[in-house]
């Protein structure tokens, strides 16, 4: 996350109109174990993890970092957002000296097509904005992974760059706060 210092972090829980954004808890693991370990989610993030590793290595209370939000539907875990510090080093970058803020999410498959990931992003997004006025947010996905560049278009991201990473064609889009999101 950007300079976490200089905000609250965790934040109070973020309800949308069907989600709530919160710090992981204990409850979650075993939805953080899924989602490592789902070849679906990580499709396009370099493959699933053997699920006897996570069980193994994934903590009690998982995801407890500066930046990285739960998302619940009824009291469930269905994926994370994230808000973390782009490596400065990797291609795609908002500003010549790069590590700006870049926005990630996972969700578990079944939450998928229900528009889950715009509602939770958008709400992050917000969150950001209030939280950094005036800074703006990376998204980086392969060109192969349409429904997340339906996404990342749909939230309002515009087109910066796109490179070859891990063996594929990369997208690389910027958000800012100061330009209206379509909903």
């Amino acid at each position: 996350m950007t300079e976490p210092g200089s905000f609250a972090w965790p934040p109070a829980p973020i309800a949308t109109a069907r989600l709530v954004l919160r710090e992981s808890e204990a409850r979650d693991r075993a939805a953080f174990v899924e989602l490592f370990a789902s070849a679906h989610v990580r499709v396009y993030l370099g493959g699933p993890h053997p699920r006897d590793e996570l069980e193994r290595a994934v903590p009690e209370v998982p995801g407890r970092r500066a930046g990285l939000f739960v998302v619940e539907l009824d009291g469930a875990m269905i994926g994370t957002v994230t808000l973390e510090q782009r490596d400065p080093e990797r291609p795609g970058r908002l500003r010549p000296e790069g590590g700006r803020t870049e926005i990630g999410y996972m969700f578990l498959p079944e939450a998928w097509g229900s528009g889950y990931a715009a509602e939770a992003c958008a709400a992050a997004l917000d969150w950001f904005a209030a939280a950094r006025p005036g800074e703006p947010v990376g998204l980086c996905t392969q060109i192969a992974n349409v429904a997340s560049m339906r996404l990342a278009l749909k939230l309002g991201f515009t087109e910066v760059t796109r490179f070859e990473e891990f063996g594929a064609e990369q997208w690389f889009g910027e958000w800012s706060p100061a330009a209206p999101r379509p909903r």
